[in-house]
């Protein structure tokens, strides 16, 4: 007994010390990765758009915005989209006064009007992402997947503009299944575009200055998908666009 009385008084002076030589677990390790700066701009209209199709978007104090705008616009976000009445990129994203700098044409082409205002944005405004905003059920596409003489030059010169994505669409889509893949093409398309045609972009995007993202309205639910972001295989172009390819 008197044994037995001195192991247990022996064992409880050890324990703590026992205790104290247990291995700890490392501290858990973050795996959180920074978002860039444009990745941010993107989760914020992610956001948005949440809020929007939700039924739920923010409420704003207008006016002191709009007397807080006067002296001046700094938007980080340009967006070319179309015309469509049902596509206003302000309220589908759920962004205020002055947040976006919005270029819409039919089926969301530039030309050289549409493409000065956008380089605007970029060089003299200092807007950092660019997204290229195409929608479902897209009536500039829908002629241009008709593949009929449009009744005006100038309607016509809308089509002639979608018409290579169309092509590109039709080597893998056929029937109902045209029409979405050729707005998804044209989206893609119109994003190589602007590059292809605005050396102040391509020098931009080179330098790290513009991102430019990719993305299709779905009228039904109002969401906004991401296709996808621009990069540049060969980033060591001169003023020649190179081989754009969409990532993510």
């Amino acid at each position: 007994m008197k044994y037995a009385s001195r192991l247990l008084v022996l064992t409880l002076c050890l324990l703590p010390f026992a205790r104290a030589q247990e291995p700890t677990a490392p501290p858990a390790r973050s795996h959180a990765v920074a978002l860039s700066p444009a990745e941010k701009i993107w989760a914020d209209l992610m956001a948005g758009n949440q809020r929007f199709a939700s039924g739920k978007p923010r409420t704003r104090e207008l006016k002191l915005r709009r007397h807080n705008l006067v002296a001046g616009q700094h938007p980080r976000v340009v967006v070319l989209t179309c015309s469509d009445s049902r596509v206003p990129p302000e309220l589908l994203f759920d962004q205020s006064l002055g947040d976006l700098f919005v270029v819409r044409s039919a089926g969301n082409i530039a030309d050289a009007v549409g493409l000065g205002s956008i380089e605007y944005a970029v060089e003299h405004l200092h807007a950092d992402v660019l997204v290229v905003l195409g929608h479902e059920k897209c009536g500039a596409v829908t002629a241009a997947c008709g593949g009929e003489k449009m009744p005006s030059a100038n309607l016509q010169a809308i089509v002639d503009k979608i018409a290579p994505a169309v092509d590109g669409a039709k080597g893998y889509a056929k029937g109902d299944a045209l029409l979405e893949a050729a707005i998804r093409e044209n989206i893609h398309q119109s994003a190589k575009d602007l590059l292809g045609n605005s050396a102040v972009l391509r020098h931009a995007m080179k330098e790290g200055r513009l991102t430019i993202f990719e993305a299709l309205y779905k009228l039904e639910s109002g969401e906004v998908e991401r296709m996808g972001k621009l990069t540049l295989v060969d980033p060591a172009y001169k003023l020649d666009v190179g081989e754009v390819v969409r990532v993510e």
